[in-house]
């Protein structure tokens, strides 16, 4: 029997990963070799001579072109980058949705909203065990404060809470005491329980068995009345678990209690190796679902296929789950996903040899089981009613890279963004880019980020000149086919002084390296979104002379305005979403001829990448319909500015903890929060150097003009420089992010972004205080208030005497940011009319 088909329908079906970790950093303390094998300590040192670490180590060779050793691969990922490598393994794994246990501790770790820059859909699946030793540790009440009663009210009320964002709960009560779990656990068991973990001190542990069974009954009540899957751990793991207490039958008390009777439970990692217990059990109970992760790329490719064969020995197919089970490094997402449509090819075809199913029959397994079954299972969002990627992931969200046909006439487009927040290119062929490009980038002169916007050599007090060349490394999660010319295809570069090795000046660098302090201090992230105001303007021959007028003449949120511009947004829009740039919408802006695009939030790299692409999508499809668009802060004097204006918030295990966790916070943020903002609205005259970088800025940044011409934060105050917000749908009183105005399109967004984070992680630091809010017009109470900078001059006095930010970005690249913006004041003083050149630019 033929089974091309069969073979082809595995291979084109993207995956719904339901069971996986999250991803570490390069530098973690945990060892990459340590995600081939479940042993530790010294066992470790035995695991090379596994036949999964063999096979695997094979695998990631061929996939990186390395040589096949651990020293090899491993200075492949250091050479590579993080993110490099995750959109490799991720891009050849073909998985549309990932479902991620954040409770698993790992040095480093990234965030679940770090995953969303490579996987379309992340859910986040919730330990209940880390909930409960989480709440044990962070409240301030001591040991002998906690009762039974005062723990389940804050356990079941947090767990209601996050119920809207998660997927699904999970129990490793295996791991503590086994699955023999007592759902009829008494209070006074379980209240004992609870004295003797606290008394163990903290951090906290639970391992008491009266304590863990009425933890897994209180969050089963919750799973059943909220209609959340319940996955546990069976079979198999690491030492820690006594794997004769880890088979599925113990859980026979569990799944005969008939509360619990509609409560979708899954058996992850095929419980090997009680393979044929799980089967069963998924064959006599209707809510019981089996997930094969962890068995699949940690096993032999005989003990995988033997251990899936077992498993549909008796479950039906619509219950058997795909997972990789990936933890702490993108590669084991790969060879997860790689050796599961290996080891599901060979089962269902030996089931077709063998009679049990038809080839028509082995395919609608397959697609059952690799995503169809998990979608079903855990109510996701996603499409998959047929097996082609193209079907199951929008176009807007894929992350392949460009499929560009390379010949005489294909481009690809190398983009930075220099000091003055000028987008400019270098363009090579494709074939050239493939064969050393990627690799080694294209050289650049050290000039090119010590560049002013009226010329194109460098500032003299920027103490850069053409003496000297960097590297144009290309990061190739970034790279695009660009949406206006098919032809071609676009990438955002590092700077490097050689490859691997980043120069110091480098914007998308030093944002890296900024939100590396943030992390490691504070273990937060900081999301960003963007608002862009630009300007549509048509140019008109008067007298022989070429003018530019506005395209439109309609007041704000005008209808005849949107009807006028509809063509063009019919396009932008699209191209956009082609870039996985997320556009939550867009209407005519108050000024003539002026629109905005407000962009989804996104981690701060990430959100700065977009607003580059978006930049170009904009300006390239206008320029196609015969129009200019400008980002100019300024363009018009006599007319309203544009600026791009950017909401914060700061994240932490994939959840937004800028909130005050009740009303009873004055301002309805944490402490966190505060203090964070409280850094930015003290650093503010300083950041304006980087946000608003041009004399024509400050033309814009004036009273009643909603551009925050006074350092002052109010709440849902659109004159404050910086606005708190509460969008639909938040907790009366709360407050999910704050707006910054100053912020324009002439502003590198990169060092835009990290100037704001450096000053919030000075917040954090000295527990800046945020003074009261302003509730009506700052206008108004102006004698009150301290203006912010009227000048480029000043801002970048401000600059000049702030030592906290030359400590967090760098002495060098200050010196060369604050001679760019030097020379920009001395040349416009002198041409008070150059400003209207700069629609050219920007």
């Amino acid at each position: 029997m033929e089974f091309d088909e069969l073979k082809k329908a595995i291979e084109k079906t993207e995956l719904v990963d339901a069971h996986a970790h999250n991803i570490v950093a390069l530098d973690s303390s945990f060892p990459f070799i340590g995600t081939f094998s479940e042993a530790t300590g010294d066992a470790l040192s035995f695991a090379p001579q596994s036949l999964s670490f063999k096979r695997n180590l094979r695998e990631i060779a061929k996939l990186y072109g390395t040589q096949v050793s651990l020293e090899s691969i491993e200075k492949h990922r250091q050479e590579s980058g993080l993110d490099s490598l995750t959109s490799k393994c991720f891009q050849e794994a073909r998985i549309s949705a990932l479902l991620i246990d954040d409770g698993l501790k790992l040095d480093k770790k990234h965030d679940i909203e770090w995953h969303r820059n490579f996987v379309p859909f992340v859910g986040r699946v919730l330990r209940i065990e880390a909930l409960a030793e989480q709440i044990l540790d962070g409240e301030s009440l001591d040991a002998s404060s906690w009762n039974l009663d005062s723990f389940t009210k804050a356990f079941v009320e947090r767990l209601n809470s996050l119920v809207p964002e998660i997927v699904a709960l999970k129990t490793i009560a295996a791991f503590r005491n086994g699955l023999e779990i007592d759902t009829h656990v008494s209070k006074e068991v379980a209240e004992k329980g609870l004295v003797e973990v606290l008394q163990a001190g903290k951090p906290i542990r639970i391992w008491n068995r009266g304590l863990i069974d009425y933890i897994l009954t209180c969050s089963l009540e919750v799973a059943e009345r909220c209609d959340l899957p319940f996955q546990i751990h069976t079979g198999f793991d690491d030492r820690d678990l006594d794997l004769r207490l880890s088979n599925p039958l113990h859980l026979r008390n569990l799944l005969e209690d008939k509360r619990f009777a509609k409560c979708r439970i899954v058996l992850l990692h095929a419980s090997y190796p009680f393979s044929k217990e799980a089967s069963y059990l998924a064959s006599v109970y209707p809510q019981v679902y089996l997930d094969f992760g962890l068995a699949v790329r940690k096993l032999s490719i005989h003990g995988m296929v033997s251990s899936v064969k077992e498993l549909l020995d008796l479950a039906p197919t619509n219950k058997v789950m795909f997972s990789t089970d990936g933890y702490a490094s993108p590669e084991t997402y790969y060879l997860g996903a790689k050796k599961a449509r290996q080891v599901i090819f060979l089962v269902l075809q030996d089931a077709c040899d063998s009679g049990d199913l038809s080839l028509i029959e082995a395919i609608d397994a397959a697609k059952d089981i690799f995503s169809r079954n998990a979608v079903a299972f855990y109510k996701l969002d996603i499409d998959t009613n047929s097996c082609s990627p193209e079907s199951i992931i929008s176009p807007s969200l894929q992350m392949k890279e460009p499929n560009v046909q390379e010949d005489s006439s294909s481009f690809v487009r190398i983009i930075w963004v220099d000091a003055s927040g000028q987008q400019r290119c270098r363009a090579v062929h494709a074939q050239r880019f493939n064969k050393s490009v990627k690799k080694n980038g294209v050289g650049l002169t050290f000039a090119s980020m010590g560049m002013p916007s009226f010329s194109d050599g460098p500032a003299e007090e920027s103490k850069l000149t053409g003496v000297g060349e960097i590297r144009l490394v290309p990061d190739l999660s970034t790279k695009h086919t660009i949406p206006w010319t098919k032809q071609e295809s676009m990438v955002l570069a590092d700077m490097h002084l050689k490859p691997g090795e980043a120069w110091e000046y480098c914007p998308r660098e030093t944002l890296r390296r900024v939100t590396k302090v943030l992390k490691d201090e504070f273990d937060l992230v900081m999301n960003a979104g963007f608002e862009n105001e630009f300007y549509l303007l048509k140019n008109v021959v008067r007298e022989g002379k070429d003018e530019y007028l506005p395209f439109d003449f309609g007041p704000y949120c005008s209808t005849s305005s949107f009807d006028a511009v509809a063509p063009i947004f019919h396009e932008i829009v699209p191209a956009l979403e082609s870039l996985n740039i997320t556009v939550e919408q867009f209407h005519a802006e108050s000024g003539k001829g002026q629109f905005e695009v407000s962009l989804g939030h996104t981690i701060s790299s990430r959100a700065a990448d977009n607003l580059v692409y978006t930049r170009e999508v904009i300006r390239s499809v206008a320029r196609k319909h015969g129009l200019l668009a400008t980002f100019v802060p300024k363009y018009d004097l006599c007319d309203i500015g544009s600026g791009s204006h950017v909401h914060l918030s700061l994240w932490k295990n994939g959840e937004n903890v800028f909130p005050a966790s009740d009303k009873s916070s004055a301002h309805g943020m944490s402490t966190i929060g505060e203090e964070f903002m409280a850094g930015v609205l003290f650093h503010l005259p300083s950041i304006l150097a980087f946000t608003a970088p041009l004399p024509n800025s400050y033309d814009r940044i004036q009273p009643n003009t909603w551009s925050g011409a006074f350092q002052c934060w109010g709440r849902e105050n659109r004159e404050a420089a910086i606005r708190t917000a509460s969008p639909p749908g938040t907790l009366d009183g709360l407050v999910t992010n704050f707006e910054i105005k100053s912020f324009d399109g002439s502003a590198n967004p990169h060092l835009g972004l990290a100037v704001i984070m450096a000053a919030g992680i000075d917040g954090l630091r000295r527990h800046h205080q945020l003074p009261s809010p302003i509730d009506v017009n700052p206008a108004d109470v102006a004698a009150t208030l301290k203006r912010l900078p009227e000048s480029l001059s000043e801002a970048v006095e401000a600059l000049d005497k702030d030592q906290v930010l030359h400590e967090l970005l760098g002495q060098n690249l200050l010196v060369a940011i604050k001679g760019v913006r030097k020379s920009e004041i001395e040349y416009y003083t002198k041409n008070p009319d150059a400003y209207k050149q700069l629609i050219n630019r920007y």
